[in-house]
């Protein structure tokens, strides 16, 4: 670990460089022109780390990479995204600068910073003909919006794969997550009847004080204290003030722990009833990433990394998170899976958002590590 930490330590610059040549091409999710433009830039930035690239063409959204990288024994796969919350045109009010040990700017901490600390872990052990596992790396374009083209290909993907490393940004101090909450949104449309306000509101039946009862409603079903959020964050309905209204809608985030949790909420929402005669519900949506619990696997993926912190001088913690990411759908199958491995910074999807440039270097040594073999001094096998 010696040669590849000091490897990774010469070469921050560059890792660095990688961070800001991808930021610099915008990439929000929604914008295919523009992720391709990044993508094209990543898939020669992987090439030249020794990887064989694919790029996997979508219509709508922004092509996805794999990229393989040979080795020995059972592969393992590097999981991130290259898209961003950002439109294009946030660099003209949000420029990538260094204000002492960060680097600011939109995409850096979520997670473009990622994928640069996953190239200069695989570049440090080619230079250092350190062996290690056939290495897959999947980098997608439509994580921050639901994931919807690239799962079937993380899954098919992961399912080849003895462990599942993530570079979405760590938890504060360098925490990594082993596990995440499953993540939902439901659509509740109510129907009622129209009528007028003043001469005949007996007549209608409205569908805005209807959503309104079935917002009370789903607010208890959240318990915060056992880690179940259920928010209604949006809602629209009624066409004016005098018209008793006919249609309204309330969009609903949900989250929970546990895959019993989340089919419990499901349930629950599934299972409203209107309570004003003339008024109906329906009712779209689902949870879309289920959660990523804590397994005996995955807690001996985190020993394995906690002791290849410590062989780097470094402690290592663990912790769980209220977002979803692409590893809750490798989890779900099994496969054991560790999230959090990309930079310590702060800021997601905020204007502060930064990495701290003094942790790039142990981040991509840690994940070396963790693609090496195990050894004799407690490091284990993956």
């Amino acid at each position: 670990m010696s040669a590849v930490r000091e490897y990774c330590e010469r070469h921050v610059d560059s890792l660095i460089e990688t961070i800001e040549t991808l930021v610099r091409l915008e990439s929000p999710s929604t914008d295919k022109a523009a992720v391709d433009r990044c993508g094209a830039a990543l898939a020669e930035i992987v090439r030249a780390a020794g990887a064989n690239v694919e790029r996997i063409a979508q219509r709508e959204r922004g092509d996805h990479i794999i990229a393989r990288v040979s080795g020995t024994g059972d592969p393992v796969m590097l999981l991130g995204h290259f898209d961003t919350v950002w439109p294009v045109g946030t660099l003209a009010r949000m420029p990538l600068r260094h204000d002492g040990d960060r680097l600011h700017g939109p995409g850096t901490f979520d997670m473009k910073a990622g994928i640069a600390i996953a190239l200069c872990a695989i570049e440090a052990l080619r230079a250092t003909e350190t062996p290690h596992a056939p290495i897959v790396m999947m980098w997608t374009t439509d994580e921050e919006i639901g994931s919807e083209t690239s799962r079937a290909l993380i899954e098919a993907e992961a399912q080849r794969c003895r462990a599942v490393f993530v570079l979405e940004p760590a938890l504060p101090g360098g925490v990594l997550k082993t596990a995440r909450k499953g993540c939902g949104e439901f659509e509740l449309t109510v129907h009622g009847i129209a009528a007028h306000a003043g001469l005949d509101p007996g007549k209608g039946a409205s569908a805005i004080h209807e959503l309104a009862a079935q917002i009370a409603a789903i607010e208890r079903l959240q318990d915060l204290p056992n880690g179940i959020s259920v928010n209604v964050g949006v809602i629209s309905g009624g066409t004016r003030a005098n018209v008793v209204a006919e249609e309204a809608r309330g969009v609903i985030d949900a989250r929970a722990p546990t895959r019993e949790a989340a089919d419990r909420i499901e349930s629950a929402i599934r299972s409203l009833q209107p309570v004003r005669t003339g008024t109906r519900l329906t009712l779209r949506g689902g949870f879309e990433r289920p959660p990523m619990e804590r397994t005996p696997a995955s807690r001996e993926l985190f020993a394995r990394a906690r002791a290849v912190a410590s062989s780097l001088g470094r402690e290592l913690g663990e912790g769980s998170a209220g977002g979803g990411s692409d590893g809750n759908f490798t989890a779900a199958l099994g496969v054991p899976t560790l999230d959090g491995l990309g930079a310590v910074g702060d800021g997601a999807h905020a204007a502060h958002e930064h990495v701290e440039l003094s942790s790039l270097a142990w981040r991509a040594a840690l994940l070396a590590g963790l693609l090496a073999p195990g050894d004799q001094d407690g490091h284990g096998k993956i």
